[in-house]
């Protein structure tokens, strides 16, 4: 069919240049190793920080809902598809972090394009840091609001762009709590201090910091003591928590009208019970067993310091995620595909979704792993850097 020759001749050039990538599908589940053509590999490219997409709490939970209320609700929330298990599930949620409400949508994705798209205007203007996540990029792109960058966790330029955009009727900064390529934490006493200062809104999405930082896993907001001091709370449930989902967690005032003007939570039928159930049960295992967190971070200082050893660069990482930066795109993928060779499954990460010249194999350790699986996994990296000739022999 004609048409689309010009995809074509994207994707060729793609292919020359060493980033097309085919998808690669799992023949088991999701865990510290996974199989991958008959292959068992350490895997080291999950968001499944804390092993519980398949943990057996988790596993009952889904099951039993599915045996109760079926495979799915048939409907959105707003005309019949609430069950009590999901406002079960926000109740709980709210609990959790600490704030007067939350309301639940499909995905993290969806998340911050329902709140941002919902809650502002011409009149308004929204301070983003350069490099938020996708979604928040997507959902700033959704609004008629102004809209200004400011330098990556730099304090000075935020302050300068608050300084200029007084006349507004709200500012809304806009910070990653964890950033997903770099694993570095947002400097969010500072921000929420010049929030404070310049009367402005903050929203922090904590995708990558629910179920790792705070107390229990309550992220990153919660990690720097500043519960009620942030106005909005992105979060996910497909992360650290297992399962499938993202949640604004905030005031009631906010939820209510976000239940109202929320597009994606008007118009996308609710999560089917196994689901909604299984989030519920993630969020007992956070509070029950907290040394699931503690050996998540024993696993991560174990797995940094490796790779520092080898002399690989990791950037600005104070988390699991952990990212072997190399620069060129085309080296980035044929070190992932070498790693593969030798036993793990550590993805590459190239333009756009980070810059150019800052390609990366990205790893994130978890809580499965042992501490002997993640020596071999540093074995590979060894006997991989040194075939490319990025550390030293």
């Amino acid at each position: 069919m004609k048409g689309f020759e010009y995809l074509h001749e994207e994707l060729d050039a793609m292919k020359k240049g060493g980033t097309f990538r085919e998808l690669v599908p799992l023949q088991s589940e999701q865990g510290a190793k996974v199989t991958i053509d008959g292959r068992e590999l350490i895997q080291l490219s999950s968001n499944n920080y804390l092993g519980l997409t398949s943990h057996a709490r988790l596993r009952k939970a889904a099951i039993e809902a599915i045996e109760k209320y079926g495979a799915g609700t048939g409907s959105v929330r707003t005309i019949a598809g609430t069950l009590s298990m999901h406002e079960q599930l926000e109740k709980k949620l709210a609990a959790f972090k600490h704030t007067e409400a939350t309301l639940v949508f499909q995905s993290g994705f969806t998340t911050n394009q329902g709140v941002l798209s919902a809650i502002l205007s011409p009149e308004d203007v929204v301070i983003s840091d350069e490099l938020n996540h996708a979604s928040i990029i997507d959902g700033i792109r959704l609004t008629k609001a102004a809209r200004k960058v400011y330098k990556h966790v730099n304090m000075n330029s935020l302050e300068a762009v608050l300084k200029e955009t007084g006349k507004y009727r709200k500012r809304l900064i806009v910070t990653d709590g964890v950033f997903s390529m770099d694993g570095n934490i947002a400097p969010l006493p500072e921000i929420v201090a010049l929030a404070d200062k310049y009367d402005a809104l903050t929203m922090v999405d904590d995708a990558h910091a629910s179920g790792v930082l705070g107390k229990n896993g309550r992220g990153t907001v919660n990690h720097f003591g500043l519960d009620g001091r942030v106005h909005i709370q992105v979060g996910t449930l497909s992360k650290a928590i297992g399962v499938l989902g993202g949640y604004v967690a905030s005031t009631q005032t906010l939820i209510n009208y976000l239940i109202h003007k929320g597009r994606p939570f008007l118009f996308s039928t609710s999560h089917p019970p196994s689901v909604t159930a299984a989030c519920i049960e993630a969020l007992d295992v956070l509070l029950e067993e907290p040394e699931l967190i503690e050996r998540l971070w024993e696993n991560t200082k174990f797995f940094k310091k490796g790779l520092r050893s080898l002399g690989y660069n990791t950037g600005k990482s104070e988390t699991p995620i952990t990212p072997v930066i190399v620069g060129d795109e085309g080296l980035a993928h044929r070190f992932s595909d070498k790693l593969m060779e030798y036993g793990v499954f550590a993805q590459g990460i190239s333009f756009p979704t980070v810059a150019k010249g800052s390609a990366r194999v990205r790893t994130i350790v978890t809580a499965q792993h042992s501490m002997e699986v993640l020596q071999q996994a540093l074995d590979a990296f060894d006997r991989a850097g040194k075939d490319f000739g990025i550390i030293k022999r």
